[in-house]
């Protein structure tokens, strides 16, 4: 990403001008923009992103992924991509390589210790994704999953004022906590006019390992039932695996290593679904 300064350029509104034509010709590229968000954290709102990006990928799209979550930015771990983008001879960032179809772009990979807290009121976060979308080189893309910070605050709001055809797709949990929030995301994107998508339900239930019974940790249907209540489409149920945190610290995909999983079975569905529809 392009260091942000507050020096102003000699021709500040030229500037802005260019940098609006550079956004609007990069969207232009990009046929379908997927938000990804939640109403609270500790949905698995990150974990969803990253492995429906997979899925997609896996299927044969063109995909990118864009980590948003500024303040908690996970994608290139979860990924287990590490380094930083590098310009190209446009004078564009190259986003990070994952596989042929798929690249991220992340403030974590221009973070040098990544364990530093990025600490920025609205108006840095706004141009910070302003450059993700202008100053990053995403080519020709089927889909691009934007990876969102829990709740409706300054990271969403942009992604609504700058995508104009932005689509969400909500993460929540079955219980009643999570979904009293999500009811509030659904209110944010009717509020500024954003299409919902559908509604994803995760951790939805763990499968024993020993007697094969299912096990409602958080409940059961809540996400399925919201959805139905508020006239949203559902888009699938995502069981909960312990393999998933496992691969996620560790950076390995795991789509890969279990691929007869319920749970990869589950993100390849949702994504022939959202692929299908869209």
């Amino acid at each position: 990403m392009v260091q942000i300064q507050n020096n102003m350029p000699p021709n500040p509104q030229k500037a802005e001008v260019e940098k609006d034509a550079a956004i609007k010709k990069s969207l232009g590229k990009i046929k379908n923009k997927i938000i990804v968000m939640s109403g609270k954290g500790g949905v698995g709102k990150t974990s969803t992103s990253v492995n429906l990006a997979i899925a997609l990928a896996n299927a044969g799209h063109k995909v990118g992924i864009m980590d948003v979550d500024l303040h908690g930015p996970d994608v290139p771990r979860m990924l287990g991509i590490a380094g930083m983008p590098e310009l190209n001879s446009n004078n564009k960032l190259n986003p990070m390589k994952y596989s042929e179809n798929l690249s991220a772009i992340s403030i974590e990979s221009f973070t040098p210790r990544k364990d530093d807290a990025i600490i920025w009121r609205g108006p840095l976060k706004y141009a910070a994704i302003r450059q993700f979308i202008g100053d990053v080189d995403w080519g020709e893309l089927d889909f691009l999953v934007i990876d969102s910070p829990p709740g409706t605050g300054d990271e969403p709001l942009t992604v609504a004022q700058i995508i104009n055809d932005a689509r969400a797709v909500i993460v929540t949990t079955p219980q009643e906590v999570a979904l009293a929030d999500v009811r509030k995301s659904i209110n944010f994107c009717r509020t500024v006019k954003m299409e919902i998508f559908g509604l994803i339900e995760n951790m939805s239930g763990l499968s024993c390992p020993h007697c094969g019974e299912m096990i409602d940790l958080f409940g059961s249907g809540g996400g399925e039932r919201t959805a139905k209540e508020t006239g949203i489409r559902f888009l699938g149920s995502i069981p909960f695996d312990p393999h998933v945190v496992v691969c996620g610290d560790s950076g390995a995909c795991y789509q890969e290593a279990h691929t007869a999983s319920a749970v990869t079975k589950a993100f390849i569905s949702v994504a022939e679904a959202v692929a299908k529809l869209i």
